[in-house]
């Protein structure tokens, strides 16, 4: 993706346990997200999206590959990250947690417009309180200034994330990076959020990168979905092609839970995530797939290629996407 505005490529990140073995949290993963596009980044916990999120920040630096803002590599020194995080913010899932309990409502907002010098530099001279007014009313708190003076204990909990949000929104960003953005949250509140961000989008041309475990939440916010499993992306394309036609036995399973989906029969997986210190031969997710359980992958001679040889990282855009030999052998077979 040319007009990408962040993108990684060939990213791995490992990390030492204190045995000495390498967990590679990422494994190769190549994707891009774009101005105005909203993409859905989804997997179980372990998957490795909120590694993918914090590299994409910048936050993590990569073991192997790159991660490029606007074609160019981003550079990690402490000068080049703070203006780069003028322009990728990231919102956590635990607003109570990342809130500071002791600072108001404006102080919370305030604290990056004075870290970067907002106020001395806005081009139609407003001030900071002028600022903070304006990213609270974007982020749908009005009006802004009788919030000021308030505390996060004395907040909704979809108060306390449009604080957080608004914070971000403060510095004028053009990529957002949602960790979980709704996972606390009561379901009336959840759907108050989503349309925020989908107006954020539709106003501000704000490319948005939202890491979740929930299908059905990818389903009514996302453009693109990218399916995670075992630090790769196993699956890629639009929200249509991938959860209307999923192509990947995981895929399958997550998505034939979702409560909104009642057409497909539950798949239930045995076991968890491997351990990422020892990822499978093969396909990685073969240990649990449904369909070389069933011997689907075996009728389909595809088998032995599922547990012992390697599939391709996926590129970070085109179209339908798919890391599996048995969709592979059922496209060609199509054929």
């Amino acid at each position: 993706m040319s007009e990408a505005l962040v993108e990684v490529r060939g990213v791995g990140v490992e990390y030492a346990t204190r045995s000495g073995t390498v967990a590679r949290a990422l494994d190769g993963v190549d994707l891009a997200v774009g101005p105005g596009e909203i993409l859905a980044i989804v997997g179980e916990s372990g998957s490795g999206k909120t590694t993918l999120a914090r590299t994409m920040m910048g936050l993590q630096q990569p073991s192997r590959g790159q991660v490029l803002a606007d074609g160019q590599p981003l550079d990690y020194s402490i000068r080049a990250l703070r203006t780069y995080r003028r322009r990728v913010q990231m919102v956590l899932q635990d607003a109570s947690g990342s809130l500071n309990p002791r600072q108001t409502v404006y102080e919370s907002v305030a604290e990056g417009v004075r870290l970067h010098k907002l106020a001395q530099e806005d081009p139609e001279g407003r001030t900071e309180a002028d600022l903070v007014a304006a990213a609270l009313s974007d982020a749908g708190l009005r009006p802004p200034e009788q919030l000021f003076l308030r505390y996060p204990h004395e907040l909704s909990g979809g108060q306390r994330q449009r604080v957080l949000i608004a914070g971000a929104l403060a510095l004028r960003p053009k990529l957002l990076i949602a960790d979980e953005p709704v996972s606390s949250l009561d379901a009336s509140i959840r759907g108050e959020i989503l349309a925020l961000l989908l107006r954020l989008r539709d106003e501000f041309a704000l490319g948005v990168a939202v890491v979740t475990h929930d299908l059905g939440l990818a389903w009514n916010i996302a453009d693109r979905i990218a399916v995670m499993y075992l630090g790769r992306v196993v699956e890629l394309g639009t929200t249509e092609e991938v959860l209307g036609a999923p192509k990947h036995p995981y895929t399958e399973a997550l998505l034939s839970v979702v409560p909104e989906i009642d057409r497909l029969e539950p798949v239930m997986l045995t076991g968890e995530i491997p351990d990422p210190t020892r990822i499978p031969a093969g396909c990685r997710f073969h240990p649990r797939c449904p369909k070389v359980e069933s011997g689907l992958a075996a009728e389909a001679g595809v088998e032995a290629d599922c547990r012992a040889t390697s599939l391709p990282v996926l590129p970070a855009a085109g179209d339908h996407l798919v890391a599996c030999h048995l969709a592979a052998a059922t496209a060609a077979g199509g054929r």
